[in-house]
Order: C-alpha cells, then sequence, then structure tokens
C-alpha cells in the first residue's frame, strides 16, 4: 500500500471559490471512490489548520488528516521541511492548486487552473501576478503530472512551456449533480426572487467581480437592449474581489442603478434557485480554465451566453450562445437572440444544455486524477 499525500488546504474553508471549489469537490470525490482504491492506497491530507466541517471524515488507516500549524508561506516553512523528513512515508503530493513545493524528494502533480495571468498581467496585483507567475512556473517544472482543467488550459500550459508536452493530462471538472438540476423546487426559486426583490425575469451573472470575469462589458451590453426589454433585470451575484470598483463606476455613469440587483457573496446553497430562476445565464469572461459556472446553470436548465474563448467553446459547445467578450454588441446581441427566441426554440436551448450537462462529473474528474497517480506508484490504471 502507498501513501499518497494531498494539500488540502484550498479546500479548507467555508466559502469556496474557484480553485477552492475544485480542491474541494476532488477530495469528496476521491474519498467516495474509496471502495476501488483502500486496497491500494492510504490518503494522508495536509492541512494548516484544523479541518471544516464539511470536509471528509477521517477513516483510519485509509484517509487520515495531519495538521502542521502555520500561516503565510506554509507550502515552503512548513510542508516542504516536512516532507523533506518525510515521516508518513509519502509516496506522492498531489497539490490541486498552482503551488506545489518547489523541492522534494516525493514525487509530485500539481493542477493548473489557467494561465490567463500571463496575458492579463494588468489585471492583477503585483504581488499576485508575480507569485502566480513563478511559482507556477516552477511547480510545472518539477511536477511528474500536470492536472490541466481544460483542454483550453492544457493547450496553454504546452504553449508557454513546451517541455511540459508530456506531462499535461486534462482532467475537466465536473458538477453536483443532487444540486444543479431542472428540478430545482419552486419554493426555492421563489424564496431567492424574494430575498432580492427580483420581481420580474432577469438576466444572471454570478462569480466573483475581478476583471477577467468582464462584468464591465455584460453591463455596457446589457444597458443597450435595456430599452428593449424594460422588464427585465440583470441580477450581479458575486463578491467583490479585487479592482472592481469600475464595475460600480459604470452602472452608475450610464444611469441604471434601479435595473441592476447586486447580491454580494452568494450563499452556495443558494446558487441553483438563483440560476434555476434565471431567464438567461451570461458569463462573458475574457479568460476562463474551464467555466465551471456556465456547466452548472445548464445542468440547471438555463440558457448560456458564453464567451467564443479559452474553454468555453470546449464545454458548451452548441448548447449555448457564443459571444465576443471584447465587444459589448456582440454580447448584447447574444443575450437579445435568447430573450427572443420562441418558447419552442427556447426549450429546444435548455434541453441541449441538459444533455451537455451530462457528460461531466466529479466522479470522472477523481477516477482520472486516481489514474494519474497510480500511473506513477504502480505504472498502472485504475
Amino acid at each position: 500500500m502507498k501513501t499518497i499525500a494531498i494539500d488540502a488546504n484550498e479546500a479548507n474553508i467555508n466559502q469556496r471559490l474557484g480553485v477552492n471549489v475544485y480542491a474541494y469537490e476532488l477530495l469528496q470525490a476521491i474519498y467516495k471512490l474509496q471502495d476501488i482504491w483502500k486496497e491500494r492506497f492510504k490518503f494522508v491530507v495536509y492541512l494548516s489548520r484544523e479541518a471544516v466541517a464539511d470536509l471528509p471524515k477521517e477513516v483510519s488507516g485509509v484517509w487520515e488528516y495531519k495538521i502542521i500549524k502555520g500561516k503565510g508561506l506554509w507550502v515552503l516553512t512548513k510542508l516542504l521541511p516536512h516532507l523533506l523528513i518525510n515521516p508518513n512515508k509519502v509516496s506522492l503530493l498531489l497539490s490541486p492548486s498552482h503551488y506545489t513545493v518547489p523541492f522534494s524528494f516525493v514525487p509530485r502533480v500539481c493542477s493548473i487552473m489557467d494561465l490567463g495571468y500571463l496575458k492579463f498581467s494588468g489585471q492583477f496585483k503585483k504581488i499576485v501576478y508575480w507569485q502566480l507567475k513563478y511559482w507556477s512556473a516552477i511547480s510545472i517544472l518539477v511536477s511528474k503530472k500536470i492536472l490541466a482543467i481544460s483542454e483550453a488550459t492544457s493547450r496553454d500550459i504546452v504553449r508557454h512551456y513546451p517541455f511540459a508536452s508530456k506531462k499535461v493530462v486534462v482532467t475537466e471538472l465536473g458538477f453536483d449533480s443532487s444540486k444543479f438540476t431542472s428540478k430545482v423546487p419552486h419554493k426555492d426559486v421563489r424564496r431567492i426572487k424574494e430575498r432580492y426583490n427580483i420581481v420580474d425575469d432577469y438576466i444572471l451573472y454570478l462569480g466573483t467581480l475581478k476583471p477577467n470575469k468582464n462584468v464591465e462589458g455584460l453591463i455596457e451590453a446589457f444597458f443597450n437592449i435595456s430599452s428593449d426589454f424594460p422588464r427585465v433585470m440583470l441580477v450581479i451575484a458575486g463578491k467583490k474581489g479585487w479592482m472592481f470598483e469600475n464595475i460600480f463606476k459604470k452602472v452608475k455613469e450610464l444611469g441604471i442603478e434601479d435595473r441592476i440587483i447586486f447580491t454580494d457573496f452568494f450563499p452556495e446553497e443558494d446558487k441553483a434557485p438563483l440560476m434555476a430562476g434565471a431567464k438567461v445565464f451570461a458569463t462573458p469572461s475574457l479568460w476562463e480554465g474551464f467555466g465551471l459556472i456556465a456547466l452548472e446553470a445548464m445542468a440547471c436548465g438555463t440558457p448560456v451566453v458564453v464567451s467564443n474563448s479559452a474553454s468555453f467553446p470546449e464545454i458548451v459547445g452548441s448548447a449555448g450562445v457564443l459571444v465576443d467578450p471584447k465587444n459589448p454588441k456582440s454580447i448584447a446581441d447574444g443575450i437579445t437572440k435568447v430573450l427572443n427566441m420562441s418558447r419552442k426554440q427556447y426549450n429546444s436551448l435548455r434541453e441541449k444544455g441538459l444533455e451537455r450537462a451530462k457528460m461531466y462529473s466529479w466522479e470522472k474528474t477523481a477516477r482520472k486524477t486516481l489514474n494519474v497517480i497510480d500511473s506513477l506508484v504502480y505504472e498502472k490504471h485504475i
């Protein structure tokens, strides 16, 4: 039996976004598959503080947590020296993030969400950009395998780091089909609409307010069609990230404060009802490593309008409307196309989205990840 370590700090928070969701769902999915690996692996899950309540429960000799308390650059100051001693006799370290230990006698596998920061460096604080750029490059260099969450991310990795071409494995993301479903109860949709005073049809954006999400472009697009659809609102659900000030400035400049609802951070348990109640889900990001949020919306039966770049065409295919994220008119035209659809056309697009979503699951993500682990420590596949 081999001991596999996971740096699970990205999952060990209560309000999860982006890579936190990925790390958490991957942990849960691997844990649920223990019947197929428990005779071959033991997982030691490293954390910098006590595990939050919803992480998988410990199973003696199968799934255990190791708390190495620390803050700041914990991977460098705590995890790295611990693995050099390697008291747990770890055979491999899985880091479901861009940041793995730069030096270790233990083989490493890291996950890369996207490399958008290399193209849009101005959309990051300098310290965040430099950390992403150099630590990610080191992680790609030292890892035995690199998990790319989409074909688009895989292509970017190989383009920027050709030496990594034989190390990249695509492990697409999934979604929680028990939560994101076309059968979200109507009472839950009504409850959410009442909470945020949504009385009419609405276009929904859901995600962190930060530059790459192109919320300003969406707001401008909505302004361009607002007079054509006077009873349609734009709901922007998500907490403030960074460099978000221009979003609110744009709304004020256009004078459409009464047509846009900002919810701030949105509880995970309320995402599905908010998606299910929307007429259109719009996410014209400048880049996305995978576009999980669009997949979740399709799974709820809501037509999506997404960017025609990065990973979106790969994930959505013909089951959504693709637009040019750099062109507000294109975004506006895409939304208008859905809003003007006949019932038959709308339901057809809705059904395409539901079918497309069936292609993805966290179990598939976990199985592909386990196969990578198995290929490195046993040179076999599960």
